[in-house]
């Protein structure tokens, strides 16, 4: 845990290697103060959030819990915020996640739970609103409240505008709120407009305030709140003013604090070969040339006098970690043979052998040729066994309409070659009238979940037969947790890490790669990758294991920077508008998907976008130019030691 504190930040920070270490802390230190204070006989008032960053602190929370070691019986809470109108038992209440997902499992006493009442008459709102301000006084005030952040930098609902004197009260939410909100909702048009938020104020009153933050969505917001000026634009900044507020980020939340994103201008760093290289990329990005055009006084006037001190000039430095970016390209992701091999190529230790069994995992059965769909391709051609191993069913993202399309074609096909019209038509008459009399957010019937993955599975068929994969090498794992038909999927369970170790064990792969994109705002890519995980754990015994390299893409949400990209597989014209092909295979996405994310692009657009970002880069840094690069980071187990990609990296300083 990183909890230096520099003179740039106003708010003391804490920074944990991921969110589970983050909530970890956060959970022992509330469970901690209700042991206190239960001793000394008083209560515990709490300020509770919801959303997917608080849901990992509740569960440590019951954890802790049924371990006996925190008893909530003398525990009063008070909830942030909930939309309006909202009926208790709509999916998307927060009254109804807060007893889902915290209150149910634990013994806590009905009166002590208070939640904004979004059902209250909308002339009785401003009094109701008062008398939840009075609540919280009678209660004695808050003891410690817990926070999340919107992209807008809201705390509870307060979006910007939002005064340090403002108390509960019914708001309208900002247009970034609404469509971040949107998947919850099945569609932007489906989120309330307004919602009853606490105030800033209210916040403000707390006697200790926690806000946890996970993702590199959350990065540029929290570095404004952080270092920015307090400014009601941004209503997170206030806590700046708070005398006992804490900021609880994962390593990808704090990637754009001064600390995380150029230390070196603050003061003295230890300077490690990915210190040194991500330092030089950032110098020449801050002054605008090509690594080997640096000059020592490029490095003198930005905090690095000691990095050029340790060396024998910038020429040193410049050189090597050129040299690491150059060696990180190439055409072969699943390694060169011999036959293909010209004097002076670099020999990697992905070529020892070849060729390989690749395989594939796509969260979302369009993942695959999203974000590695160029790679994918090649790897194809190359003459590799390559395996894509679709994780879930994405049945929640496919239209209504979409449904009601392929429902009208399959019963046409059954009558035309024959099959029994009486299930034909059960099934078309129950799809139809399911889908006409839907209401926004209902979740959708098991047929009709059913019928919708069949058009996913479809989909993905018709990009790997494109991309040249045999059938018989797509695997549909249709993995438990996600099949709840809403968008809060169920945790992961020992049959979702069954699945994956069996899929593991049957193909026994030299090459897995897997998606990186933990920026997902939708979480499912998080729970994907963290079952790999768990899963490569339990196989890395095995006798094949020890051939077995593992890759993570990015894409879809994001792309790695250029320091961390251990592999950089270039793209010409052509190959990127094969991509593109394959991607458009995926029809029930195109033009415009039901859970797009804050992004407004379609998919293929952020894939090209993203992939020419990242090929313009390398050639501004001096590289060769190329249309478009798919970058991908080696996966090395925690226990050991960081591996490099080819005999060059590690070496230059």
């Amino acid at each position: 845990m990183d909890t230096h504190l520099p003179e740039v930040e106003r708010v003391p920070v804490e920074i944990f290697p991921d969110d589970r270490a983050a909530v970890f802390q956060a959970a022992h230190r509330i469970a901690r103060r209700i042991a206190g204070n239960t001793a000394d006989g008083k209560r515990t008032v709490l300020g509770l959030a919801t959303g997917s960053t608080s849901l990992g602190l509740y569960e440590e929370l019951i954890r802790l819990h049924r371990a006996g070691e925190v008893s909530f019986q003398e525990v009063v809470t008070f909830n942030l915020d909930e939309y309006y109108p909202m009926a208790p038992d709509a999916l998307q209440s927060y009254r109804r996640f807060m007893h889902e997902c915290f209150f149910d499992a634990i013994d806590i006493a009905p009166g002590n739970i208070h939640i904004p009442d979004g059902t209250i008459a909308a002339d009785h709102v401003a009094d109701y609103c008062r008398d939840y301000e009075q609540a919280i006084a009678d209660a004695g005030g808050i003891d410690i409240q817990i926070l999340g952040i919107g992209r807008t930098g809201h705390i509870g609902f307060n979006e910007p505008g939002s005064s340090r004197s403002s108390r509960t009260r019914l708001i309208t939410l900002d247009r970034i709120t609404r469509a971040d909100a949107a998947s919850d909702f099945f569609g932007q048009e489906h989120v309330p407009r307004r919602a009853l938020t606490m105030g800033v104020g209210s916040i403000m009153d707390a006697r200790e305030v926690l806000l946890l933050a996970f993702g590199e969505h959350k990065a540029q917001i929290i570095a404004q709140a952080v270092e920015g000026p307090v400014s009601a634009a941004v209503a997170a900044s206030f806590l700046q003013e708070h005398p006992n507020a804490r900021i609880l980020l994962d390593a990808a939340a704090a990637s754009e604090l001064t600390r995380r994103r150029c230390p070196w201008t603050l003061g003295p760093v230890e300077w490690t070969d990915q210190t040194i290289r991500k330092a030089v990329i950032w110098l020449a990005r801050t002054v605008g040339r090509p690594i080997l055009k640096l000059t020592d006084n490029d490095y003198n006037e930005h905090g690095m006098q000691d990095l050029l001190a340790a060396h024998h000039g910038c020429e040193e430095i410049n050189v090597a970690v050129f040299r690491e970016l150059q060696a990180s390209i190439s055409g072969w992701p699943g390694g060169k043979p011999d036959a293909a091999r010209r004097p002076g190529d670099v020999v990697r230790p992905r070529d020892r052998l070849f060729p390989k069994r690749v395989l594939v995992f796509s969260p979302h059965p369009d993942d695959d040729v999203i974000s590695m769909g160029g790679t994918l391709i090649r790897l194809v051609e190359h003459g590799h066994e390559v395996h894509v191993a679709y994780q879930t069913s994405g049945n929640i993202a496919v239209f209504d309409h979409d449904a009601l399309r392929f429902a009208d074609f399959a019963a046409d096909f059954n009558r035309v070659f024959g099959v029994d019209r009486r299930i034909t038509d059960r099934i078309d008459h129950h799809v139809e009238q399911f889908l006409r009399n839907k209401q926004p957010g209902q979740v959708d019937s098991d047929r009709v979940q059913r019928l919708k993955s069949l058009i996913r599975r479809g989909e993905a068929r018709a990009a790997g037969r494109y991309c040249g994969i045999p059938m018989e090498n797509l695997h549909f794992m249709d993995m438990p947790f996600y099949e709840t038909g809403r968008v809060r999927k169920k945790p992961i369970s020992e049959e979702d890490i069954r699945i994956i170790v069996q899929l593991l064990d049957h193909i026994r792969p030299h090459q897995i790669y897997a998606a990186g994109d933990l920026t997902d705002p939708h979480g499912t890519h998080r729970v994907c990758l963290a079952a790999i995980m768990t899963a490569l754990d339990r196989t890395r015994g095995e006798a094949w294991f020890a051939d077995t390299e593992v890759w993570l893409y990015r894409g879809a949400w994001q792309e790695w920077a250029p320091e961390q990209i251990d592999m950089a597989v270039p793209l010409g014209p052509q190959e990127l508008q094969r991509k593109r092909n394959a991607i458009f295979r995926h029809q029930s996405q195109k033009d415009r998907a039901l859970f797009p994310g804050p992004d407004p692009r379609e998919f293929w657009q952020r894939a090209e976008d993203r992939n020419r970002a990242t090929a313009q880069l390398y050639d501004q840094l001096g590289l060769a130019e190329y249309e478009a690069i798919e970058g991908f980071v080696r996966w090395t187990p925690p226990d050991e030691p960081q591996q490099r990609t080819d005999q060059t990296r590690g070496n230059g300083l």
